[in-house]
């Protein structure tokens, strides 16, 4: 199983249409619904809004009003030929006035992505658990320290301080059960 190091931008022009393709990492797969509705505040006068997401054991896509299974199952079938997992591809779509017919609509949504995809972007899955902990304020300093080299997703100040963090299987950081007041798996 692999995943992409950075996300990723690319355009092509296929007959006048315009496709522009995000290949972009998922931590969780809510984030889908949020970074979709960002591409299309950001690109507002597209046509078509296709992807395919794999995330753990979850496969999904969408055409979006594309004729069926032209759009988002070719870019579902490239990410799983490339092994890829907690990925999302978003292919945004301009039309240029010329019909590309239902082959013609596969292989620009394969190829969009195909060429977004770079062989050097591809790595290793590494397996990651997620926690949350809480603590008290006066331990901050020290959790920040401890922590400065993993993804806090969350942070949350009330009573006491709450952090939600990603590390990888293997690799929690056992000097922070000192500071500590309680700890859950996500």
């Amino acid at each position: 199983m692999f995943t992409i190091k950075e996300n990723v931008k690319n355009e092509i022009e296929i007959n006048k249409s315009k496709f522009i393709t995000y290949i972009l990492k998922l931590n969780k797969e809510k984030d889908v619904n949020i970074i979709l509705n960002k591409l299309k505040k950001e690109y507002k006068d597209a046509n078509h809004y296709c992807y395919a997401y794999i995330f753990e054991n979850i496969k999904r896509f969408n055409d979006d009003k594309e004729p069926s299974h032209t759009a988002g199952m070719p870019i579902l079938n490239v990410l799983e030929n490339k092994k890829l997992n907690k990925v999302l591809a978003v292919v945004i779509r301009y039309f240029g006035g010329i019909k590309l017919g239902a082959g013609g609509l596969v292989r620009a949504y394969t190829n969009s992505v195909a060429k977004a995809i770079k062989d050097d972007n591809i790595i290793p899955m590494v397996k990651e658990n997620e926690i949350k902990i809480e603590f008290d304020y006066k331990d901050i300093n020290n959790v920040n320290y401890i922590l400065k080299d993993y993804k806090i997703t969350y942070k949350e100040f009330d009573e006491n301080v709450i952090y939600e963090f990603i590390y990888e299987e293997g690799k929690y950081p056992e000097e922070l059960d000192k500071y500590l007041i309680r700890k859950k798996d996500l």
